[in-house]
């Protein structure tokens, strides 16, 4: 039979760990059979909703997304603007079910396991008895994708993507409650089987940093050494960058392109169409409308500062982005590449908001190369990133992969398609998860709702 990484049947199924002795259909059919003997109600006999304020404001702010669910925003590398005062916002203590009511359709909730406060419009449930739900499972389940389901038939809205969840509709949802013996039994298992697929998706990620330094590493030497190994140089002054070809110029960005900050678009008014809405993190959607003439660049000028996108098209430049409006002259897939040398990191913390101000931006020193140097130098680099970007991809499609079998492997098992009762638990590692092993499972490339939330408000 064939196995996964992890060395379970890729089926995941019940001829891996067999089935419980019967099944029912579950009230809510998203879910399909469950244990005949896990008793099922309606989320109002097991949660309330509370209407907690913050009379302060100082308590810790959390972030309620897709990715991570409920957190400390601390925890999260997210620079949003934040609010002069966090009075009268909703307060959550832990165990507290919270939904980001906006975005209950992309599983944008979660148990929180701190006290702290949530913008007024989520929406904040309170165990009606511990004894029910342990809270680790209970996260586990409120997030599968069957249940997403259930949070999009009964979100209500003009728009597919602005649906909201309302406290009587998520109280009218149909739970499982497994013994709690079971619970704690499902949660160790899962909790065992969460240190190997992250310890393969560090080892992956690992793989990708290396490839995308030797991806830097190619951009680099042809954007601040041309393609002419013969050619004579000179001291550039810029002390990253000791030397660069003597007919070259050291200029300001600013005299090789401009950047201009993209263009505020919520949801509710964007229109699909057939120009990209480019973000921070890439293409969002699409619009019937463009800001901006193709090929052009886009930077992150919040969130993922220092990412860069081609854009071959007609595009809109979202509001979280900056993007070229002028290219003087300079061909823009060398400007491209140009940008990708620039040392962002070093720049994100000047302005008054986090994030990056093209102004900083546009008085960096860089190097220059002439017109008809510059289509060399793209075709080269384009060349040599070639089989990288190949290498690349394939592992990203592993990663993706493997985060694919995780949320199966969760749904299956909350759910009670896997019965492991008696399945022998493997021990975690004693070694703590490196920085790569933490971080989200989730697709990175996603763009996070609790950040676009407050982008859009």
């Amino acid at each position: 039979m064939t196995t996964s990484p992890l060395n379970m049947p890729r089926s995941a199924g019940r001829e891996a760990l067999g089935p419980y002795p019967a099944y029912r259909s579950a009230r809510v059919h998203w879910l399909g059979l469950v244990p005949a003997h896990w008793p099922e109600k309606r989320g109002k006999y097991f949660f309330r909703e509370v209407d907690e304020r913050s009379a302060s404001g100082e308590e810790e702010l959390l972030s309620v997304s897709h990715t991570t669910g409920v957190t400390p925003r601390s925890h999260k590398n997210v620079t949003m603007f934040k609010a002069e005062s966090y009075v009268g916002h909703k307060i959550a203590r832990p165990n507290d079910i919270v939904i980001n009511t906006m975005w209950a359709w992309m599983s944008a909730l979660g148990v929180s396991k701190d006290v702290g406060i949530v913008s007024p419009a989520y929406g904040v449930y309170r165990p009606r008895n511990d004894a029910d739900f342990l809270p680790v499972y209970l996260d586990y389940l409120l997030r599968t994708p069957m249940l997403r389901w259930e949070y999009i038939c009964r979100s209500t809205g003009i728009r597919s993507s602005r649906l909201r969840l309302y406290p009587d509709k998520f109280l009218d949802i149909a739970f499982p409650c497994p013994p709690r013996e079971e619970q704690e039994r499902m949660v160790a298992f899962l909790r065992a089987k969460d240190v190997q697929i992250r310890r393969l998706i560090g080892n992956r990620r690992r793989l990708i940093g290396l490839l995308n330094e030797q991806r830097q590493a190619i951009i680099n030497r042809a954007v601040t050494r041309g393609v002419n190994p013969d050619s004579p140089m000179k001291p550039s002054g810029i002390e990253w960058m000791p030397e660069i070809p003597a007919h070259w110029e050291v200029v300001a960005l600013k005299r090789v392109c401009v950047l201009h900050r993209g263009y505020d678009l919520p949801d509710d008014k964007r229109i699909d169409g057939p120009f990209p809405v480019v973000s921070s993190a890439g293409v969002i959607g699409t619009h019937d409308k463009a800001m901006a003439s193709g090929p052009g660049v886009v930077t992150g000028r919040y969130g993922s500062t220092g990412k860069l996108f081609y854009i071959e098209d007609d595009f809109w430049p979202h509001n979280t982005a900056l993007y070229v409006s002028e290219f003087h002259g300079n061909l823009p897939r060398y400007v491209f590449f140009l940008l990708h040398t620039l040392r962002y990191e070093e720049h994100s913390d000047k302005s008054a908001v986090p994030g990056i101000d093209r102004k900083d931006l546009h008085d960096i020193r860089v190097a220059k190369a002439p017109l008809d140097e510059q289509q060399p130098i793209v075709e080269a680099i384009d060349n040599d990133l070639a089989d990288l970007a190949q290498a690349i991809d394939r592992v990203a499609a592993e990663i993706r992969l493997i985060g694919e079998y995780r949320e199966r492997l969760i749904a299956d098992v909350v759910t009670g398609k896997l019965d492991v009762r008696h399945h022998e638990i493997a021990a975690a590692a004693d070694e703590p998860l490196s920085e790569e092993e933490v971080a989200p499972v989730e697709d990175e490339e996603a763009e996070d709702t609790d950040q676009l939330a407050e982008v859009e408000d």
